[in-house]
Formats: C-alpha cells, sequence, structure tokens
C-alpha cells in the first residue's frame, strides 16, 4: 500500500514544533499536551494532533506527551538527528552573519566550507572557517558530499552560482538573494527576502 505524501504546509510547521518543545525541555518540562503548544504557538490543538498523526501515535489520552521522545521522533522525521554540512557562497555581510550564527549546530547543521570571489576575501577566516575561492567550489562541494548550501550572492550573478552548485550536487538551498531561481526536480529552495515579509505585513497597517 502506497502511503500519501505528507502535505508541504505539515512539514513546515514541524520546526516550529521542535522549537516549542525544545524550549520546554531548556525549561525542566517532561510532558506537555498539544492544548499547552497550541496556545504557545497559536495553531489549534486539533490541527497539532492531526499533524503529528501523520507521523504516528505520539500521545496519550489524558496524558500529553513526553517531551524528550517527541524531540527525538521529529528530529529523525525532519532528518536533523545527525549533523548536516552546509556550504555558504558569498562572506559579505549577509554570509559573514550567517557563519556567525549560533543557533545551526544545535538544530543538526554545521556552516563547513564558505566560497567568495572577491580577493581580499579569499584566504580570510570567519571562525576559523577559510573563505575559499568560488572557483574551486564546485570540486570542493562534490569532494565533501555537502547536499546543502546557503546563498548570499547578488541577484545578478544567483543563477549562475546555483546552476553550479546543482552539478556540484547540492539538493537543498536556502535562498537570501532578491531573485527567484530556476532549478531541477529533485532540488529545493527556500527564499528568505525580509522585503517581502515586510511589504506583506504592511499590508494590514493603518
Amino acid at each position: 500500500m502506497t502511503r500519501n505524501p505528507i502535505p508541504e504546509i505539515v512539514i513546515g510547521r514541524l520546526p516550529v514544533y521542535l522549537r516549542a518543545l525544545t524550549r520546554l525541555l531548556e525549561q525542566g518540562r517532561q510532558v506537555t499536551s498539544s492544548q499547552e503548544l497550541g496556545e504557545r504557538l497559536g495553531i489549534s490543538a486539533a490541527q497539532i494532533r492531526k499533524d503529528l498523526s501523520q507521523f504516528g501515535e505520539f500521545g496519550k489520552q489524558g496524558t500529553g506527551y513526553d517531551i524528550e521522545f517527541l524531540v527525538a521522533k521529529i528530529q529523525e522525521i525532519l532528518k536533523v538527528d545527525r549533523v548536516w554540512e552546509v556550504a555558504v557562497v558569498g562572506a559579505g555581510d549577509v554570509g559573514h552573519a550567517l557563519v556567525n550564527y549560533g543557533g545551526f549546530h544545535d538544530r543538526g547543521f554545521k556552516i563547513a566550507q564558505i566560497f567568495d570571489n572577491d580577493p581580499d576575501k579569499v584566504g580570510t577566516s570567519y571562525k576559523d572557517i577559510v573563505v575559499m575561492d568560488i572557483a574551486q567550489m564546485q570540486e570542493k562541494i562534490r569532494k565533501a558530499g555537502i547536499k546543502i548550501a546557503m546563498l548570499a550572492v547578488p541577484a545578478s550573478v544567483a543563477q549562475e552560482v546555483v546552476d553550479q552548485l546543482v552539478e556540484a550536487g547540492v539538493e537543498a538551498i536556502l535562498n537570501y538573494a532578491p531573485v527567484n531561481l530556476v532549478v531541477p526536480p529533485g532540488v529545493r529552495v527556500q527564499y528568505i527576502d525580509p522585503s517581502v515579509h515586510l511589504q506583506t505585513m504592511t499590508y494590514f497597517l493603518d
């Protein structure tokens, strides 16, 4: 029997649940409920139960969820029960901020490589990671077997860089460049553009 694919919107909520559950663990909590999670996240308890039920039964009626167990199961589902090496392309302000961000490793990611085409940046170090020439990017990424990249380059060169990343074997790209990218089937792109989110919010302002 073929299992129906999980809706992408459900997958998108799992990291939100994981973040809230991890925060509860840090507070010394052992058990929670869909009601409590819903109140913390602004999501209905019924929706949370429905989302989690797509992957199995994780709670018991009347006793709720064992937080440590549920954290482990969601990490397993999202495949962040391991550490994924990530390449950053672009050693400017955004790239620098990404490397300095301390929240990746605890969530399953490690910045392993940085690339740029600026001779003044190549050879410099960001948190003990040496910036490499983008001309070496495909070779280095392919050799390391890296599947994830974060793109922090100007929009004018983003597509060209993405084509090279895909050819090197990258299958997941977090894009900070303000441009839509064309990628082949099997390669996923997520877009991070603060201006888009701000423009969405201003619609609701007086």
